[in-house]
């Protein structure tokens, strides 16, 4: 059981590039387990992944293209990339002023429950969230991170998508820090009508230190899963 996690902040990355990356650090680590099978001594690797994406909108593979409202081109004049992708949910934006985070763990390092996984994912975000005096919550069946959840001004602040296959999870979470909301305007975020999307520095009335932001999440991560951060030698971070 291996409980080391390899952390690199990528920095500004493609988004496609930055999913082919994840692709190989997933097979990695299944190749790895399924080696194990002949060798036990083996142990996977943990990997969690800090970027921040130029604009682009992605859809889970049960989400509804028609939550997009852009046409191609109106996409292009936006500067703005579209992809269909291999996670659930339904759509999101990413973009400048946001964290991204994908932990790829082989969740048999830590325990076999893609709930739990979820909750704690959620719980990083909600306790680094309290250090800035935002009360970020759980809406009952929408994954993620909320604010005034059961009031008419529920909004949206982290949204989450994962995959998990063989226990190996990507993909993960992104939440508004100093994000340009505007772009949220050009889909249903998620797939839910009539609720609206927040960023940190909306509701604090200031910009925030995204590296102090990382550094807290990376904290929080860290103790829920009870686990050791290496900051692996290409990063950024």
């Amino acid at each position: 059981m291996n409980k080391e996690i390899q952390l690199k902040d990528l920095g500004n990355k493609d988004y496609k590039e930055t999913w082919d990356y994840q692709e190989a650090l997933f097979k990695e680590i299944v190749d790895v387990k399924l080696e194990k099978r002949a060798h036990p001594e083996l142990v996977t690797p943990n990997y969690f992944l800090f970027v921040a994406h130029p604009h682009v909108y992605t859809l889970g593979k049960s989400g509804d293209i028609s939550n997009l409202l852009l046409s191609e081109k109106q996409l292009e004049a936006k500067g703005a990339t579209f992809y269909k992708i291999n996670r659930g949910g339904d759509i999101t934006y990413h973009g400048p002023g946001q964290i991204v985070g994908y932990p790829i763990l082989d969740l048999e390092n830590f325990f076999t429950d893609i709930h739990k996984y979820l909750r704690f994912l959620e719980e990083a975000i909600i306790l680094t969230l309290a250090e800035y005096n935002i009360v970020g919550t759980r809406s009952e069946g929408e994954t993620g991170v909320w604010l005034d959840v059961g009031t008419p001004f529920a909004r949206k602040i982290c949204a989450m998508g994962v995959r998990a296959s063989r226990w190996v999870t990507m993909h993960g979470f992104a939440l508004n820090v100093n994000a340009n909301l505007g772009y949220f305007d050009n889909i249903i975020p998620c797939g839910i009508k009539g609720k609206a999307v927040t960023s940190m520095h909306v509701e604090l009335g200031k910009a925030v230190d995204e590296d102090e932001v990382k550094a807290k999440i990376v904290r929080h991560f860290t103790n829920l899963f009870e686990a050791k951060m290496i900051i692996a030698v290409d990063s950024k971070f």
